[in-house]
């Protein structure tokens, strides 16, 4: 159940655990030429072997600690296969890119310590989360320094001139602000930009154009340019730094499946997969001492410290071919209960499924199936997907069809999508537009999809 669970890069890891704690379990990639053709992994028969022409002995087992080296992945690439390596570039922490730059400035070896303190002290984002009157406190404590809030609020004031523009800002309201200072302010557009900002923030935030239009006294048009100078602004400056510093995640599908003119043809993903088997001299060990008419203690602890090798080694193989099948089944129905999706890539052809549905057709518990589709993916050629993303309840529409939810998402989120984002339309118009579709869909349904999606509300999508 445990090998069950775990998704394709996370079984490479197991698998090399325990070829390193298990001697008896070899990886079956090497001196292919003398296996014996006994697939133990595909059939389920006795255990695959192989001959060595290296002398055993004993003592590497009994006397010896050091587990013997093995090969741990298996040559699954041919001559044609490209082989692509990705260069990784070690980089600074965020709070380090920040330090080296205040350090070149002109300051002293008090401001450096204050800075640093405050360098610190900036969250993922770049912002300052802390009150000044503090951090006067926490510099007498932790730092043994006397200070004033004017002090540190001009020491803060050299941080924020550092790159990238808005860092070290306390708000939102300031980081766009010290961003928009930073560009030419003789600009109308800039100058009407950091007027807004600084005299009318809340109703920027509340997308209240027309109060901004009135106070401001300037035109529709004035305010369209401003609110695109806005936009240009980082409100997270801090993100542009973490990102460069972020090691890339790659996906490792579990599954792929691809398209050949309308049959869907799926593969498990083993790519890197060793070919396990039982150690030939291992087997021929213990049934050599098995059948020794004479056994002291040390050749019977022997006999049973092999013996319990073997069985595991035997299980270990038996497990993952287990969980080859279970996982190749599973995934068999769910791609036959979904083929108009998979053919097609449209998620609107998504019906609906539940666990309940694929394990009734597996022959199977809820549970397995929980754990096949946990944190697994599969390739399609519509791109790669959680599988557990395919699961969804089911609606009737007007006709009492049974849908999924996440076609009715699909649909939902078409609709605001081609919306005119002068008027958008609210929840009371969407739930009119779906039923005149054929979803008949209450409000406070269309509000919890519409959050799902994390598209805002109407008077927050407005734009001019």
């Amino acid at each position: 159940m445990k090998l069950l669970q775990v998704p394709t890069i996370a079984l490479e890891q197991r698998i090399k655990q325990e070829l390193e704690e298990n001697p008896a379990l070899e990886d079956g990639s090497e001196n292919e030429e003398d296996q014996i053709q006994e697939d133990d992994y595909d059939d389920g028969k006795d255990e695959e072997t192989e001959t060595s022409d290296d002398e055993f002995d004993l003592s590497d087992y009994v006397d010896d600690d050091e587990i013997p080296d093995y090969k741990y992945n298996a040559n699954n690439t041919s001559k044609d296969d490209e082989e692509k390596i990705i260069p990784y570039a070690s980089g600074s922490s965020f709070q380090e890119i920040i330090t080296t730059q205040f350090h070149f400035k002109d300051i002293t070896e008090r401001e450096e310590a204050i800075g640093d303190f405050i360098i610190g002290n900036l969250d993922d984002s770049g912002y300052l989360n802390r009150e000044l009157e503090a951090m006067v406190d926490d510099f007498a404590f932790t730092q043994n320094i006397m200070t004033t809030v004017e002090e540190i609020e001009a020491v803060l004031q050299i941080i924020q001139s550092l790159e990238p523009p808005g860092i070290g800002a306390r708000n939102l309201q300031e980081c766009l602000e010290n961003q928009l200072k930073l560009k030419d302010t003789d600009k109308r557009e800039i100058a009407v930009a950091l007027k807004i900002i600084q005299r009318y923030f809340l109703e920027f935030s509340k997308k209240h154009y027309s109060k901004i239009i009135q106070r401001a006294n300037i035109s529709e048009e004035e305010l369209k340019l401003a609110i695109d100078e806005i936009l240009k602004l980082n409100p997270k400056p801090g993100n542009s730094l973490i990102d460069s510093i972020k090691v890339n995640q790659f996906i490792t599908p579990d599954f792929l499946i691809e398209n050949d003119d309308g049959e869907l043809v799926l593969t498990l993903n083993g790519r890197n997969m060793p070919e396990l088997h039982v150690s030939r001299s291992y087997k021929d060990l213990f049934e050599t001492y098995n059948i020794s008419t004479k056994k002291d203690q040390k050749q019977k602890d022997t006999v049973m410290f092999i013996k319990q090798k073997l069985d595991s080694a035997k299980w270990f193989i038996d497990a993952i071919r287990q969980r080859h099948q279970t996982l190749l089944l599973t995934m068999e129905a769910i791609m036959a209960h979904q083929y108009e999706y998979f053919t097609t890539g449209d998620e609107t052809n998504l019906k609906p499924m539940i666990l309940k549905d694929i394990a009734e057709k597996v022959n199977l518990d809820i549970s397995t199936i929980s754990r096949v589709v946990n944190s697994k993916y599969v390739q399609t050629p519509f791109g790669t997907f959680l599988l557990k993303s395919f699961f969804s309840e089911s609606m009737q529409n007007t006709d009492g069809e049974e849908v999924s939810t996440r076609e009715i998402k699909k649909i939902l989120m078409d609709v605001i999508e081609a919306e005119n984002k002068k008027k958008p339309i609210i929840d009371e118009k969407l739930v009119i537009i779906l039923k005149e579709k054929g979803y008949n869909i209450a409000r406070r349904t269309i509000a919890k999809y519409r959050e799902q999606l994390g598209i805002p509300v109407a008077r927050m999508r407005k734009q001019l």
